[in-house]
């Protein structure tokens, strides 16, 4: 099953610029005034509305202000759910955001869902081994294809560990952004849906490897749908296809994305499913990841 009906999201309580991630996150930029946070929970809010509003089911679990996490509003990195009843727990590049494996959370889930099985990764922070979740990798989970550009928060040997245990098959590349920097998550440069993917190929320099990433695209049966890098700069990658209760599917992205746009691009997501966009600005801005990164789809 590609899709999910059913969403987990972290409501923010001390979200601001983490200093921690900045590092290898081009797309971070600190705010200037004082009211990152109010605007931050209320970007959330809203996002979380226009979500249920469409009948999607929605699990929000408030962060505690101790310990501080200001990237606590992205859960898809730290945790990720798949059939039957798995959860898999990963090593997290910046030290504050592996504060986000709260006992609290977890208890929360566990009470909630049926967890069977936990996979835990994140002795290898010990090690300065990482790989981030549904950040470093985009699945496809129908054809059981894991793509990853590769990083300093995604080890390729940790990843084709990750694909040989849950029985995937690994596509790795490297990805660049327009300041010829690694893309520190491959979820902001692609997106994989049922019948189609969302991808900037002009990111994968390599040729190569482009032609490796796009035929594996076409060969399991779906349309590539190309973006440019100043679309992946709006975050027009970071993206996630989810369904409704009654199974209606849609794309889900930030306003900026959409707004980047063209309108050929608008019109082939929409004859597929139709678009929920929501303003992030301020979580874009600060926190270098959107939509996508605030959703981990729930499997269990």
């Amino acid at each position: 099953m590609q899709t999910t009906d059913h969403l987990l999201m972290i409501r923010p309580a001390n979200f601001y610029f983490n200093t921690q991630t900045a590092v290898n996150n081009s797309f971070q930029v600190a705010a200037t005034d004082g009211s990152t946070a109010y605007k931050a929970a209320e970007e959330f809010d809203d996002f979380v509305q226009k979500l249920i509003s469409a009948g999607i089911n929605v699990t929000v679990i408030q962060d505690s202000p101790e310990p501080s996490t200001p990237d606590s509003v992205f859960p898809n990195n730290w945790i990720s759910f798949h059939e039957p009843g798995t959860i898999i727990l990963y090593p997290m590049f910046a030290e504050n955001r592996r504060l986000e494996r709260k006992a609290t959370v977890l208890k929360t889930l566990q009470q909630k869902f049926s967890i069977k099985h936990v996979i835990d990764f994140t002795g290898k922070e010990h090690s300065n081994i990482f790989l981030e979740g549904t950040g470093s990798m985009v699945l496809d989970r129908t054809n059981k294809i894991a793509y990853a550009c590769l990083s300093p928060r995604t080890d390729k040997l940790l990843f084709e560990q990750w694909c040989l245990e849950m029985n995937y098959t690994a596509c790795s590349f490297i990805a660049t952004d327009s300041n010829k920097k690694l893309i520190y998550h491959t979820n902001v440069m692609m997106c994989i849906a049922d019948r189609y993917a969302v991808i900037c190929p002009e990111c994968i320099a390599d040729k190569e490897e482009r032609e490796q990433v796009l035929q594996a695209i076409t060969h399991s049966g779906k349309e590539v749908i190309a973006i440019c890098q100043e679309q992946v700069n709006h975050f027009a990658g970071n993206m996630l296809q989810v369904k409704n209760k009654t199974g209606q599917l849609f794309l889900i992205m930030s306003t900026q994305a959409f707004e980047s746009l063209n309108e050929s691009q608008i019109e082939v997501i929409q004859s597929y499913n139709p678009i929920i966009h929501s303003s992030l600005t301020t979580i874009e801005t600060n926190g270098g990841g959107s939509a996508r990164c605030m959703m981990a789809e729930i499997f269990v």
